[in-house]
């Protein structure tokens, strides 16, 4: 189970942009978490990666409080988790191709054995071609560099998904192919998800339960949010 108890967290301790925000995710249970565009979503998604360290409060993983973030968090904790960003050119590295950007995790935690397997095993599951897989992100499209980031996501079969405004910027083709294979890996692994987007027909459709901005903070949605929450 992951709970987030009276989280507050931003770029500036004097203007948070998360203030007290607390939620539960029961495992296998996929939330959704609505709210518009700069109201901090993204910032509480980040904190709930390990990805933030948040300002106060508390952020439990089956219990247990996590007390290291980032890189200084143990590998066993970072590794349950599997995120995916609303913009694929920002969190891709230029030079890689496809099939290196999606081996990343295995490569990083030493599981060269597995790479070619589950390279091919997770571009199908995705929707990329074996041709699509020498490219690198310039050469193919943002819909396609998104099917890669969700394949790089689910390399080390993560027990939790954070997918942040991840159809954001898709046709819709793509988006209902994306989640679809979203739904597989959870139907298949009992994963638990995350689903942070400003639109709502999207996440009834998608989520067990949605809660919004509101009512996990108690604040108007249209708190002020950094510049970098805005920009995402």
């Amino acid at each position: 189970m992951l709970e987030l108890r009276e989280i507050t967290a931003g770029y500036d301790r004097r203007a948070p942009v998360v203030r007290n925000a607390s939620l539960t995710i029961e495992p296998g249970e996929a939330v959704g978490l609505l709210g518009p565009s700069g109201c901090g979503k993204s910032t509480l998604a980040r904190v709930t990666a390990l990805l933030h360290r948040p300002d106060s409060g508390t952020l439990l993983l089956d219990g247990e409080p996590v007390r290291r973030w980032r890189h200084r968090a143990p590998r066993e904790l970072r590794t349950t988790f599997g995120v995916v960003f609303q913009q694929p050119r920002l969190s891709a590295d230029p030079r890689l191709r496809l099939a290196d950007l999606i081996a990343e995790p295995l490569r990083a935690n030493g599981l060269h054995e597995e790479i070619t397997e589950r390279v091919a095993d997770l571009s199908a599951a995705v929707g990329l071609t074996p041709d699509l897989l020498t490219r690198r992100p310039h050469e193919v499209s943002d819909g396609q560099l998104q099917r890669a980031c969700l394949a790089r996501a689910l390399a080390l079969r993560p027990r939790r998904l954070i997918c942040d405004e991840m159809t954001a910027m898709l046709d819709a083709s793509t988006a209902a192919a994306l989640v679809a294979a979203v739904e597989h890996y959870r139907r298949t692994t009992g994963a638990s998800l995350l689903a942070v987007s400003h639109d709502p027909t999207l996440l009834h459709r998608w989520c067990d339960r949605v809660i919004t901005w509101e009512t996990l903070t108690g604040e108007r949605a249209d708190a002020t949010a950094s510049p970098s929450e805005k920009a995402s």
